[in-house]
């Protein structure tokens, strides 16, 4: 039996059985990081979608462990491409972020949630793209700087001044 780069079949296309589990397993992330990113649901369903068609069409060798930082690169790309079209400029600052956020009692905490969510999307994309992966997808330094392709410290300093800026945000708002 011949090797094959995890998820290819042996023509080269994606393995069905791989793709199902790699869409049952991180879909609802993809989905989550999306619809967090462009503040629109319908937006999110159609990155996750792209997403997905990406990896079914393109069989990237893909390395065992490493799929979802995959996909959520993908994803991110694909949601930046989107952001950075005029149409999407518009940013609706009162969406609602409750799939992201459990559903809170007290309606204090969900406009505390809410105002975050909203200063996130205010944030630069390097700033927004680093505390997204950390904070709501719990990915190290290291793993974000290997995704991202840039140095660890680079990582570090983008999660301190998005931090910084966040606070910053949130204190012009009045949120603090």
């Amino acid at each position: 039996m011949s090797e094959r780069p995890h998820g290819q079949a042996g023509d080269g296309r994606m393995d069905e059985a791989i793709f199902e589990e790699l869409y049952e397993k991180y879909a609802t992330d993809v989905l989550r990081v999306s619809y967090f990113y462009l503040g629109d649901r319908q937006q999110a369903e159609d990155v996750t979608q792209d997403v997905f068609v990406r990896l079914l069409t393109n069989a990237p060798d893909l390395v065992p462990g490493r799929e979802k930082a995959w996909l959520l690169k993908v994803a991110l790309n694909r949601c930046r491409d989107l952001w950075r079209a005029a149409w999407v400029k518009r940013v609706v600052l009162g969406s609602p972020a409750m799939e992201l956020t459990p559903a809170p009692d007290q309606m204090d905490d969900r406009l505390e949630r809410q105002e975050l969510l909203q200063a996130i999307r205010r944030l630069p994309t390097d700033f927004r793209d680093v505390i997204l992966l950390h904070y709501y997808q719990g990915y190290g330094i290291a793993e974000i700087a290997e995704m991202m392709k840039v140095p660890e410290g680079t990582i570090s300093s983008r999660l301190s001044r998005g931090r910084k800026k966040l606070e910053d945000i949130l204190k012009e708002s009045g949120a603090r």
